[in-house]
C-alpha cells in the first residue's frame, strides 16, 4: 500500500496547498532512527557539539524571509509573531552551545579513596552521559521553538543525543525547510545528515516510541495524546524516559486589595493575556478567580472592554476551530454560567475571544461543572467570582498540576501584610511556575526557567526551556577503581579539559 500524502494546508482557507511529503511507512521509521543511532558518535566531541549548534543557528537566521513565509502560510501566526520566535530558536541553539562549552551540564564529581570513612569509601568518579537517539514530537503552536529545531531537539543535541523528529501536520512543509537547514549544518562539521530524522504521520509516530533504539522523547501537546504515547513508552519491553507537556489551566487568583487597587489594569493585562496569539499558548490564564463585590465588579468590566476590543483571529487549523467552537458552547450550556463577552465562531474561517463568568461555588465540588476546569485551546477564560478565602481555596484545592500559577496582590500584600506568602504557598504545590503581579504568557529563555509543572502539565519533574533542559537526555554513571589511563579524559585528575566539578569535596570552577 503506498503511504498517504501529507498536504500543506491554508488555516485561513482550510484548502490544501501542496503535497510536502508522504507519511512515513514501518520501514523509514526504522531508518530514520538506524541512521539516528549510527550518528551518535559524531557528537562525541564536545567543541564539535558547540559548533554544530551554533551553525545551526547562524543558518537559520540567514533564512529568515523564507522561513517566515513558509511558517505564515501553514499556519496563520504572523510575520511578527514568527520572526520573533525564530529569533528565541536561534537564541536557545546558541544559548545550548554555551552550556556544552561550560561542561557544568556533566556534573563531575570525584572522590579519592578514603580508609578512614565509615564504610570505607573507594576511588568514586561519576558523571553523566547522553542516553542515546532522542524521539521529538512537534507542536503544533510553536512552529519554531517547540517543534524541528526547537527546545526538545536543541537540548538532546546538546547532550549528545541524535534525535528523530516527528512532524506537525499542520507546519510539515516548514518542517522539511528547519530539518534541511539543521542537516546543511551538520554538514559543515562532518555531522552525518541523520544526526536530525524527520518522519511524518501519526503511525509514524507510534512506531517511532516503540522502536527499540529509541532512549528518551519529548512532547508538546493534548492530554490526550501525550497520554498515549507516555503509556505506549512505559509499556515497552524496555521502557524510556518521556517527558510530556501535556496540558493547563494556568489558574490566575486575584486577591480583592488587589482588584480594589487597579482593577482596570488587572482587567486590561488579562485580556491581553488571554488573547495572545489567539489564545493559543500553553501557560494563557484559563481560570481567574476574581472577589465578588464592587472592586471584582471593576475588574470584569475592564475586563470586558478589553475583549471586545480584540478582532477575531485564525486559529493553527479547522479542527481546532471546531474544538473550541463545540468547546465553548458545552460550556456556555452550564446553568449559571453567563457570556459577558460571547466566545466563539467569529466568521467563516475565524474565531471571536469571549469568557464565561461563573460563582466560584459551583466549581468547588465534583459536578457537571468540573468541565470549566479543563482546559480550553482558544481565546476564552473562565472568571469564578469567590465570596471570601475559604471558598477560592475550596477551588484550588480542585485543580490538577499545571504550568503556570498566578497570584496578584496589593502593593501592601507585596510588601508582606496580609495573605501574600500564604497563597504563594498554596498555589506553589499546583505548578512548576509562580508568578506575582505578571502574566504567564511568555516564557522567558534562562538558565532559572522551568517550564513544567505536576501531571497532567508535563509527564516528568523536568523543564522543556531553559538550561536544566539538557538534563532530560543525560544519566549519570560511576567508574570504581577505574585506572587512570583507562578513564574519559572528564574524570581524570589533571582535569585536561578543564571542566567544572566537585574533586574530593571541594567545588573547583
Amino acid at each position: 500500500m503506498a503511504a498517504a500524502p501529507v498536504w500543506s494546508v491554508d488555516p485561513r482557507t482550510g484548502k490544501q496547498r501542496e503535497q510536502v511529503a508522504v507519511e512515513a511507512t514501518a520501514q523509514e521509521v526504522d531508518a530514520a532512527v538506524r541512521a539516528a543511532h549510527e550518528a551518535r558518535g559524531s557528537l562525541a566531541d564536545r567543541t564539535v557539539r558547540s559548533a554544530f549548534l551554533r551553525t545551526a543557528a547562524d543558518k537559520l537566521q540567514a533564512a529568515k524571509d523564507q522561513l517566515v513565509e513558509a511558517a505564515d502560510a501553514e499556519t496563520a501566526l504572523g510575520p511578527v509573531r514568527l520572526t520573533g520566535e525564530l529569533a528565541r530558536t536561534c537564541y536557545q541553539l546558541r544559548a545550548f552551545a554555551d552550556i556544552v562549552d561550560e561542561g557544568a551540564f556533566l556534573d563531575v564529581v570525584i572522590n579519592h579513596p578514603d580508609d578512614t570513612a565509615t564504610p570505607p569509601i573507594p576511588d568514586l568518579r561519576r558523571y553523566k552521559v547522553p542516553l542515546g537517539v532522542v524521539a521529538v514530537y512537534s507542536a503544533s503552536n510553536f512552529p519554531f521553538a517547540f517543534s524541528v529545531a526547537g527546545g526538545d531537539t536543541a537540548s538532546a543535541l546538546a547532550a549528545g543525543c541524535p534525535v528523530v523528529v516527528k512532524a506537525h501536520p499542520d507546519h510539515p512543509g516548514l518542517s522539511e525547510l528547519v530539518a534541511h537547514v539543521l542537516r546543511t549544518a551538520a554538514a559543515e562539521h562532518d555531522i552525518p545528515a541523520g544526526v536530525v530524522g524527520l518522519v511524518h504521520g501519526f503511525e509514524a509516530g507510534i512506531e517511532l516510541i516503540k522502536h527499540p533504539l529509541v532512549a528518551a522523547a519529548g512532547f508538546t501537546g493534548s492530554v490526550r495524546g501525550g497520554r498515549a504515547l507516555f503509556d505506549a513508552a512505559a509499556a515497552r519491553p524496555v521502557p524510556v524516559p518521556f517527558h510530556g507537556e501535556l496540558g493547563s489551566l494556568n489558574p490566575v487568583v486575584i486577591t480583592e486589595a488587589a482588584a480594589a487597587e487597579r482593577a482596570e489594569a488587572i482587567g486590561t493585562g488579562l485580556a491581553g493575556s488571554m488573547t495572545l496569539g489567539v489564545g493559543q499558548f500553553c501557560v494563557k490564564p484559563g481560570l481567574v478567580l476574581v472577589p465578588s463585590g464592587a472592586a471584582g465588579d471593576g475588574l470584569v468590566k475592564s475586563l470586558t472592554d478589553a475583549v471586545s476590543d480584540t478582532e477575531a483571529g485564525v486559529l493553527l487549523d479547522h479542527r481546532m476551530r471546531d474544538n473550541f467552537i463545540a468547546g465553548v458552547a458545552e460550556r456556555a450550556e452550564l446553568p449559571d454560567v453567563e457570556s459577558p463577552v460571547t466566545p466563539g465562531a467569529g466568521g467563516e474561517h475565524t474565531v471571536s475571544a469571549g469568557f464565561l463568568s461563573v460563582a466560584a461555588e459551583k466549581l468547588t465540588s465534583e459536578g457537571a461543572y468540573d468541565l470549566l476546569l479543563e482546559e480550553c485551546f482558544g481565546p476564552v477564560t473562565v472568571v469564578a467570582r469567590y465570596d471570601d478565602d475559604a471558598q477560592a481555596r475550596a477551588v484550588l484545592s480542585r485543580l490538577p498540576g499545571n504550568l503556570t500559577a498566578t497570584v496578584h496582590l496589593s502593593a501592601e500584600e507585596a510588601a508582606g501584610e496580609g495573605r501574600g506568602a500564604e497563597i504563594l504557598a498554596e498555589l506553589t504545590p499546583l505548578a512548576g511556575r509562580v508568578l506575582v503581579n505578571g502574566w504567564p504568557t511568555g516564557v522567558a529563555v534562562a538558565p532559572a526557567q522551568h517550564h513544567g509543572g505536576p501531571y497532567p502539565a508535563t509527564t516528568s519533574t523536568s523543564t522543556s526551556v531553559g538550561g536544566t533542559a539538557i538534563e532530560r537526555w543525560l544519566r549519570p554513571v560511576v567508574y570504581q577503581g577505574a585506572p587512570e589511563a583507562l578513564l574519559p579524559a572528564e574524570l581524570r585528575d589533571d582535569n585536561p579539559l578543564g571542566l567544572p566539578r566537585r574533586f574530593n569535596g571541594a567545588l573547583e570552577r
